[in-house]
């Protein structure tokens, strides 16, 4: 029976088969501003409430930054500091002479307390920008990862600097293959509920939601994805029809091509958003108005 482990993160679990695979690595990519501190910081803290230790690769970000980018989003994380929560910072520092010399120390030494621990990696960008070399690279991050997966479950984040028309950037392609489960998050700037969303790129020995989801940030819990059915109620959806037939009218009026007809038609069946169409129905429209 395969152990699963929760992420912490609300909205995940029921879209992984209940959890992550324990001793397996997450990769969370993404861009400046999605995020990703707070998905790693949830996922330690989950673990320390359920008695679980955690240890905290910072790459960039003092301890102390930390822990106060945690207090805001109403985690203490110094309740537990030096307790059960552990820190390295890394920054500045010959990250090759740490994965291979001190790491595999490191982890011998807490493997010795036989409590289960969760690891954080954040970021893991540095890690890969420390070698040009792509085979160096591909070295650091297995050496950076087999040993931490004896202690327990990764989870590493990676900041992305995509191309325009690439959906991941070249920097992390190697995380990526490495890595036995992608979480990517990306981060639209343009206002509303929805400018975040959230997708699992791959998760080996899982069946696993292929959707798109967004997800907020709310004070007191951190992240939540919003992975639940949207269920609509039957006076809004009524108010939604008569959008549509009204938009399909003025269509008529028009005179629009008949496909584009049709293309309304089956959105009209299948619009199952908790919004109304309106807004999309007239961009749609508006080409073809006088």
């Amino acid at each position: 029976m395969v152990n699963r482990i929760e992420t912490g993160i609300y909205g995940i679990d029921p879209l992984i088969e209940g959890g992550l695979i324990e001793n397996s690595a997450i990769t969370v990519v993404g861009a400046s501003g999605t995020g990703k501190t707070t998905f790693a910081i949830q996922f330690v803290m989950k673990g320390i409430e359920n008695g679980e230790q955690a240890l905290f690769v910072t790459l960039e970000e003092s301890p102390e930054q930390i822990m106060r980018e945690a207090e805001m989003l109403g985690f203490d994380m110094r309740k537990y500091h030096e307790k059960s929560l552990f820190f390295i910072h890394l920054s500045g520092q010959n990250f090759k002479e740490m994965i291979e010399e001190q790491l595999p120390k490191l982890v011998k030494a807490r493997k010795d307390y036989n409590v289960k621990t969760r690891v954080a990696i954040d970021p893991l960008t540095p890690v890969i920008w420390s070698s040009k070399d792509r085979l160096s690279q591909r070295e650091l991050l297995e050496n950076l990862f087999t040993p931490l997966k004896e202690l327990g479950t990764v989870m590493a984040t990676v900041e992305e600097h995509s191309k325009p028309g690439e959906i991941v950037g070249e920097d992390v392609l190697l995380p990526i293959y490495l890595s036995d489960g992608v979480f990517h998050l990306e981060y639209f700037p343009v206002g509303g509920a929805f400018n975040r969303t959230f997708k699992i790129i791959k998760l080996r020995g899982t069946n696993h939601s292929e959707g798109l989801f967004p997800y907020i940030f709310a004070r007191g819990v951190g992240v939540v994805v919003r992975s639940t059915p949207i269920e609509i109620k039957d006076k809004e959806k009524e108010q939604y029809q008569q959008s549509f037939e009204k938009a399909l009218e003025n269509a008529e009026a028009m005179e629009v091509p008949s496909s584009l007809v049709d293309k309304i038609k089956n959105m009209k069946e299948s619009w199952n958003y908790d919004y109304p169409p309106d807004e999309i129905l007239d961009i749609i429209l508006t080409p073809y108005r006088e």
